[in-house]
C-alpha cells in the first residue's frame, strides 16, 4: 500500500491532506507515516521468517523518538553509534538487552555508558577499542559482551561514501586475521566473545554483495567453532535500498531468501539492522515555492526548503522525485525547470533540468522518500530553523518536533568576557 497517495487530486499522508497539514504547520517540514514503518517492519519480519533473528531498527537513519517509539512498539531492538542514539534509544522504550552499538570511533565515555547500561553486545572495530573496552569493563567491576565487526573486503556496489565493507574503508577489522584477534580476546577477564558481525555499506540495490559477505563471514565462524571458539551470535549489519525513482529495490522477501540460504541451517542468533528500508519511503519532505526565476540557460524554482533540511541532493548527488501536493489538471503543460533552495550554495540543488507540470508560485511540493538521511542531517547552515517533524497515523497528524528557530538556538552562545 502506497501511503503517500493522491485522493482527488490532493496528496495525502495516509488519511490527511498534505497541505492541511502545510497550513497547520507551515514549511518547509518532514512528514512521516506511522503505518508505512510499521508495515515494512512487519514484511522485514516476514521476509526473515525461519531464521532466529532479532530486528535491531538502525537509529541513524531516523532518530526521532516518535519513530524510534513506534518501531519499539513493534518489538524492534536498535543499532546505536552513539551516546546520544543509546540515550534515545532506551528513552524511547527499547529494552538495553536489544541494543547493539556500532561504530568505528567509540569514545571511553561512550563505551563506559554501554557497559553501564548493560546492552545486548558492543561491536569491536579495532584491538585498540577491544583493549580499552576490557579496561574500562575492569574499572567498572562489570563483563560486557562483545562481537568482533569483520571488514571481509566485499565491494557493495554502493555510492562511495557509504560503502564500508573493501579493504581501505575505516570500518571493521581484517576478515584473514579475526582468527588471531578472537584467541588475543579470550585473555581479556572482563570481555564476553559472543561471535561476528558485519556491514558492507548503505543502500545497495544488488543482493550478490549480501550473498558473498554472509558466505564469508559464515565461512569464518565455521574456522573459529572448529578451533573451539564460541560463536553464539552473528550480526549481519543492514544497508538494504529502496526505490528514489522508478529503479527497483530488492523486496525484503528477496533479501530474506539470501539470509536463509547461507543461514538455514546455522545454529546461531542472527541479528538484522534495518534503516533506510524500514522508515526511507516512509517520509516526505513538503516545501512551497517562494517564486520562479529566468536564467540565461535555464528557469529555476525557487523552494523554502533547502540543502541543510535536506543534504542528500548535495552530499551524495541524489535524486529525490518530487510531485505536487495538488495534482496539476493541464498535464500537457510541461516545462524545464531547475528545483533550487535558498541557501547561498549552489549545491542547493534538488533536481536539475527535469520536465515538469508547470509549476507556479506559492504551489506545495513534496520530495519523496525522504524519511531516511534527511532531519537527521540537517543542520542550521545559514542560521536557518531546523524544520518541524510531523507525524501521521490514519486521520490524525502531530507534531514530534517542533520549528526550532535561530531566537532558541542563540540561546546557546555567549559573547566572551573581552567583547564589549
Amino acid at each position: 500500500m502506497d501511503y503517500f497517495h493522491y485522493k482527488s487530486g490532493a496528496l495525502h499522508a495516509e488519511g490527511v491532506p498534505v497541505a492541511s497539514i502545510a497550513e497547520a504547520v507551515g514549511t518547509p517540514f518532514y512528514c512521516y507515516s506511522a503505518s508505512s514503518m510499521e508495515q515494512n517492519f512487519k514484511d522485514f519480519e516476514i521476509g526473515l521468517s525461519d531464521l532466529p533473528a532479532t530486528i535491531c531498527y538502525a537509529i541513524k537513519a531516523n532518530s526521532n523518538l516518535a519513530v524510534i517509539k513506534t518501531l519499539a512498539n513493534m518489538g524492534a531492538g536498535a543499532d546505536v553509534v552513539s551516546s546520544g542514539e543509546l540515550t534515545r534509544a532506551l528513552k524511547a522504550g527499547i529494552p538495553a538487552k536489544k541494543i547493539v552499538f556500532s561504530g568505528v570511533g567509540k569514545t571511553s565515555s561512550e563505551l563506559a555508558q554501554a557497559i553501564k547500561a548493560d546492552i545486548l553486545q558492543i561491536n569491536v572495530e579495532s584491538v585498540a577499542e577491544l583493549e580499552t573496552l576490557n579496561e574500562i569493563a575492569n574499572n567498572l567491576s562489570r563483563k560486557t559482551q562483545i562481537a568482533l565487526r569483520v571488514n571481509p573486503d566485499i565491494d557493495a556496489h554502493t555510492h562511495e561514501k557509504i560503502s564500508t565493507g573493501r579493504s581501505e574503508d575505516k570500518f571493521g577489522l581484517e576478515w584473514s586475521k579475526i582468527n588471531k584477534i578472537y584467541n588475543y580476546c579470550l585473555k581479556f577477564k572482563n570481555i564476553e566473545m559472543t561471535g561476528l558481525a558485519i556491514h558492507i555499506g548503505s543502500q545497495l540495490t544488488e543482493l550478490e554483495p549480501f550473498r558473498a559477505a554472509f558466505a564469508r563471514i559464515k565461512d569464518i565462524a565455521t574456522k573459529l567453532r572448529s578451533n573451539g571458539c564460541d560463536i553464539s551470535r552473528i550480526d549481519l549489519g543492514g544497508g538494504l535500498g529502496i526505490s528514489y525513482d522508478s529503479t527497483p529495490a530488492p523486496s525484503f522477501g528477496n533479501y530474506g531468501k539470501v539470509a536463509k540460504d547461507i543461514f538455514g541451517n546455522f545454529d546461531c542468533e542472527l541479528l538484522f539492522e534495518p534503516g533506510r528500508s524500514i522508515v526511507g519511503r516512509s517520509g516526505i519532505l513538503v516545501t512551497r515555492v517562494i517564486h520562479k526565476k529566468k536564467g540565461g540557460n535555464q528557469n529555476f524554482v525557487i523552494i523554502d526548503a533547502a540543502m541543510n533540511d535536506l543534504i542528500r541532493p548535495a552530499l551524495y548527488d541524489a535524486i529525490h522525485e518530487i510531485v505536487p501536493v495538488l495534482q496539476k489538471s493541464q498535464t500537457k503543460n510541461i516545462e524545464e525547470v531547475s528545483i533550487v533552495g535558498p541557501v547561498c550554495e549552489t549545491g542547493d540543488t534538488f533536481m536539475n533540468k527535469v520536465k515538469l507540470p508547470i509549476i507556479n508560485a506559492q504551489d506545495l511540493l513534496a520530495i519523496c522518500s525522504a524519511g531516511a538521511y534527511g532531519s537527521v542531517m540537517s543542520s542550521t547552515y545559514n542560521s536557518r530553523p531546523l524544520i518541524p517533524e510531523v507525524m501521521v497515523k490514519g486521520d490524525d497528524f502531530s507534531i514530534v518536533r517542533e520549528r526550532i528557530t535561530p531566537d532558541v538556538y542563540l540561546n546557546f552562545e555567549k559573547l566572551p568576557d573581552w567583547i564589549q
